[in-house]
């Protein structure tokens, strides 16, 4: 309800025409032009999980460098099957870590569910298994400095698949939500917002 005010209609709607003259985005209620606004979709992109995202992206690299650099200094000192195994294991989540990075910057970004989905299976199914590994076995020769780079690695790694977790249950509420306002019959569904459960009777 609008406040009472000592201004006669006529000065009013002269003075809210002259304000919108000078202020082209005047959208204020006084004015008999005000567009009708509508709420705006809720932006489900998690704030927290492109955050861990962007620093795990400039940490990669040095996560990369300082993983070299120890494999190099132990290789001669391992046996064959494991020098094989750390080999592959370095390459295999490097080429991930890419992947990853890339579907869960897209995924979270533009709210898509295949790319979050994508990124949340990479985590689960091959990065932690492969990390815990590397940190884990002991006849690996785990250096210092492999202990220093790989904690914090496996740090992002937990708290991104948490927060991508409550991001993809969230976008697969709202798609759902989306779907079953799809299947109601035409003037059904007026007046529900995408989150809302229509009323059966």
């Amino acid at each position: 309800m609008a406040a009472p005010t000592l201004l006669p209609p006529n000065l009013r709607q002269g003075l809210a025409a002259a304000s919108s003259s000078f202020f082209t985005n005047n959208r204020t209620g006084d004015s008999g032009t005000a567009p009708r606004h509508h709420p705006a979709p809720e932006v489900l992109a998690s704030l927290p999980l492109q955050m861990m995202l962007y620093f795990n992206g400039y940490y990669f690299p040095v996560w990369c460098l300082a993983e070299g650099m120890m494999l190099q200094l132990k290789y001669q000192l391992l046996p064959p099957h494991y020098q094989f195994l750390l080999v592959a294991a370095l390459l295999v989540l490097s080429l991930a870590e890419g992947c990853r990075l890339y579907l869960g910057s897209v995924g979270n970004l533009q709210e898509k569910v295949p790319e979050l989905a994508g990124f949340l299976l990479l985590s689960v199914l091959i990065q932690l298994p492969v990390l815990l590994f590397l940190l884990t076995d002991g006849r690996v020769l785990l250096l210092p400095l492999e202990t220093a780079v790989r904690g914090p690695f496996l740090a992002f790694l937990l708290a991104e698949t948490a927060a991508a977790f409550l991001a993809l249950r969230a976008m697969a509420r709202r798609l759902t939500a989306r779907f079953r306002l799809r299947q109601l019959p035409r003037g059904a569904g007026a007046g529900l917002m995408p989150g809302d459960t229509p009323r059966r009777r």
